[in-house]
């Protein structure tokens, strides 16, 4: 694959770049094995004091990255600004914290002295996708940083700008030299890096396949990974909920990154009671969506990132309608102007059992199910290969309860948009993929946990 940065909104190639070359990539291997050895020996403070630095840096120079980033995946100016902002957040979380996360741990056995400490593994890779390419990259960086780990970045082929920048912003930090690199290259050398010995666990933000893969790879290595992977995340609201703040959440949820988000809210389970309000006034909120060049500050959906995603929504949304669903509003690629625009789309009345119902749909698609009860809103949330986020709907105490136990999903955000926290661990369950990212339980993925037992 190409490594190229293509304005998702013209088509146009900006710029190319050559892929690394084996010996190139030796070369990276070689410092980032020699870069650990002494970097593991700083201090929190030392690392901390750099990644503060990163964050002034994010944040006195955040409209020229989201600049960067509109540009190569046609994210809105908007909300490429505040991706920035949020990147220079959980620098300052993990600096505060990291000391305090990985302090040792005492505990009470039959030796004089025993307790639990953690030390970094070593060269970790990081596999990251196109869609959050700043933020992405920096939750897994500032604590595998602040955890003495050194990272490898193999970024999508479609943000080479920003890996690059991303690599820029942590030397001009201060970081010492080569703890954190970007490897141009594609998909196929990854399972070689794996394979040296240099590198001792990795972690990828992506698709099914592309998680299998790294997961194969990484097992007959016996190496350590995290996977964050696609989701098909339920909305469901009940006939409690607050309506009008629902419909206005259930907008924001969906089209999020002009759709293409892994938490974003895709399948819309409503209440019979309430189906027909919910559905006129989220197509009111569909149609007002003013779609059109992502830099611009009243854009509300731009252009997806590449020809190839635009083609298979399209078809995923044709094969939706075969199978019995009806179009309320979009429905096909906008051909009056160059680029990868789909319009805000809702899909009704797809038979519960088939087969796309249970799909990803990543664009600004959403599907619309009515169900008699709770009962049938959490077998149909639940009803889906994927379990990454749900938002759920009501002001009743024991509907509440319920949706929380029962709902198959790493996280449930009871009447609010789900999102990542640095405060908050952050990951799915069945093949949306295992491990967490952020909070305490982010930093302790990708260290050792050592038992020390002294008598």
């Amino acid at each position: 694959m190409a490594i190229a940065t293509i304005n998702p909104a013209t088509g146009e190639t900006l710029k190319t770049f050559e892929p690394l070359k084996d010996a190139e990539i030796a070369a990276k291997l070689d410092l980032a094995g020699e870069a650990f050895e002494q970097y593991r020996q700083t201090s929190f403070e030392e690392r901390s004091h750099w990644l503060l630095k990163a964050a002034d840096i994010l944040e006195q120079e955040k409209a020229d990255f989201a600049k960067l980033m509109t540009l190569e995946m046609g994210k809105p100016f908007k909300a490429a600004v505040s991706e920035v902002e949020k990147c220079a957040t959980v620098c300052r979380f993990y600096a505060e914290e990291a000391a305090n996360f990985l302090a040792d741990v005492p505990v009470n056995t039959d030796a004089s002295h025993s307790f639990v400490r953690y030390q970094p593994l070593g060269v970790v890779l990081a596999v990251m996708p196109w869609n959050f390419p700043f933020w992405q990259v920096f939750r897994f960086a500032a604590p595998a940083l602040m955890a003495g780990n050194v990272g490898l970045l193999k970024h999508a082929s479609n943000v080479p700008q920003c890996a690059l920048a991303i690599e820029d912003i942590i030397q001009r930090a201060g970081f010492p030299k080569a703890v954190f690199q970007t490897l141009l290259i594609g998909a196929a050398k990854v399972a070689d890096i794996m394979a040296d010995d240099r590198v001792k666990a990795a972690t990828l933000t992506g698709s099914e396949p592309a998680g299998a893969s790294l997961a194969a790879a990484a097992g007959k290595q016996i190496k350590k990974t995290v996977l964050e992977l696609g989701g098909s995340d339920p909305f469901i609201v009940l006939p409690s909920a607050d309506l009008e703040t629902a419909v206005v959440t259930a907008t924001r949820a969906r089209m999020l990154n002009n759709g293409q988000s892994c938490i974003a809210a895709k399948r819309f389970i409503v209440a019979e009671a309430i189906a027909d309000k919910f559905e006129k006034l989220l197509l009111e909120k569909f149609e007002t969506l003013k779609v059109g060049d992502p830099i611009e500050l009243d854009t509300d959906l731009g252009p997806l990132a590449t020809p190839d995603i635009l083609q298979d929504l399209d078809q995923q949304v044709q094969t939706a309608l075969k199978s019995g669903g009806k179009v309320l509003t979009g429905g096909h690629p906008l051909s009056n102007r160059p680029g990868n625009f789909y319009p805000p789309t809702i899909i009704i009345d797809i038979p519960l059992d088939a087969p796309i119902a249970q799909e990803e749909f990543f664009g600004p698609v959403a599907l619309l199910f009515r169900v008699p009860d709770i009962d049938a809103a959490i077998k149909l949330a639940n009803a889906t290969p994927f379990g990454l986020g749900a938002s759920a709907w009501t002001t009743d105490d024991q509907e509440r309860d319920r949706l929380v136990e029962e709902i198959e999903a790493g996280a449930v955000f009871i009447n609010g948009l789900v999102k990542s926290d640095p405060r908050l661990p952050f990951g799915g369950i069945k093949r949306s993929g295992y491990g967490r990212e952020l909070s305490i339980q982010g930093i302790h993925e990708f260290v050792n946990v050592k038992t020390v037992w002294v008598k």
